[in-house]
């Protein structure tokens, strides 16, 4: 094999994954596997998809997202879940992504239907332990999500 091209039929056939699925997010990996060193991979995101506060407290687990389409609004957060800073980046805008380093709770919400993105951080894949979820914020799935979610959005858009 050659190489793949990330090409606008890529990201429209992620678009559509992501809008199938109840979490309303697909990914398409660019590394080999879950083992590999390096996790590059293309996300497709909608406006519902909520991803939990999190943080990386592997030392080498920095994480770079890039934004290729849409709008992707970042919120970095205090230990205590106070927010620290947020951010709306867009292709071609005065923010394009950002490098979040490890230990530094952060979250994503896409603002616009269609959003993709490439996210960068160290692998192998490790299933995030309990420190590193923002305890402050309901998990995916709780009850409490779609409130947060949107105090989350509300905060990007203020």
């Amino acid at each position: 094999m050659s190489g793949l091209f990330l090409d606008a039929g890529l990201l429209d056939r992620l678009v559509g994954q992501a809008r199938a699925v109840p979490r309303l997010r697909a990914h398409h990996n660019l590394h080999a596997d879950l083992s590999a060193p390096a996790h590059r991979l293309l996300v497709a995101m909608e406006p519902d998809s909520y991803v939990r506060p999190h943080c990386h407290l592997d030392p080498a687990k920095a994480e770079t997202i890039i934004v290729l389409r849409g709008r992707l609004g970042t919120l970095i957060f205090n230990d205590d879940g106070s927010l620290r800073e947020v951010c709306e980046m867009t292709p071609g805008g005065a923010v394009i992504g950002f490098d979040v380093p490890p230990g530094v709770f952060h979250s994503i919400v896409a603002l616009e239907s269609g959003t993709v993105f490439v996210e960068i951080k160290a692998g192998p894949y490790a299933a995030p332990v309990e420190a590193e979820w923002g305890g402050w914020a309901p998990a995916e799935g709780q009850p409490g999500v779609p409130a947060y979610l949107a105090s989350m959005r509300d905060n990007l858009a203020g």
